[in-house]
């Protein structure tokens, strides 16, 4: 019996996994939704100006990306997402299980919202969401090239967001060139 573990991306994950994979399927995860739901302090703001990065909050579902890791590449790959989902603590570690294909379910590790943290956002109003993406940046760039880059993938994934694409034009109005 194979100890091959799986990974669920709902973020840049999906277009950009950094790390050794087997396999790459599409896969839903029922009971939870993609949401701008964490201030950024990090990669897409400063403690100063705070941007928003995704999570995972409660309700609906989210499609996004299962990779499958091999055994001997697993210790490598968690140490890895580890240091790129945690440089604020601000997920919890989990494994959730999500669809892959009609009636086939595999089990994933995945980072869910922290909702006691200090960066937890909440479910702000998509106007709120817009004013603090627009001119954000931190170490990974500029907050709306994550958003972009996020709507972007989705499309070219077949997956339609219109709550994304709503945010991104939202941004796109207040953000400086």
């Amino acid at each position: 019996m194979s100890a091959d573990r799986w990974v669920f991306g709902y973020g840049s994950l999906m277009w950009r996994p950094g790390f050794e994979w087997a396999e790459r399927r599409p896969a839903t995860l029922q009971g939870r939704r993609r949401a701008f739901c964490i201030y950024s302090v990090h990669h897409r703001g400063t403690p100063e100006r705070p941007g928003l990065v995704l999570g995972l909050t409660r309700g609906g579902s989210v499609r996004g990306v299962a990779y499958r890791v091999t055994e001997e590449a697993w210790p490598e790959v968690r140490a890895y997402l580890r240091e790129r989902e945690q440089p604020t603590e601000t997920y919890v570690e989990a494994e959730v299980e999500v669809r892959i294909d009609p009636g086939v379910r595999v089990g994933c590790l995945t980072f869910l919202s922290d909702t006691r943290h200090a960066q937890w956002a909440g479910n702000l109003p998509p106007e709120a969401q817009a004013r603090l993406i627009a001119g954000a940046r931190g170490l990974s760039g500029r907050n709306i090239d994550y958003l972009r880059d996020l709507v972007r993938h989705l499309r070219e994934a077949g997956i339609r967001d219109r709550g994304m694409e709503g945010l991104l034009v939202r941004v796109t109005e207040l953000e400086p060139d």
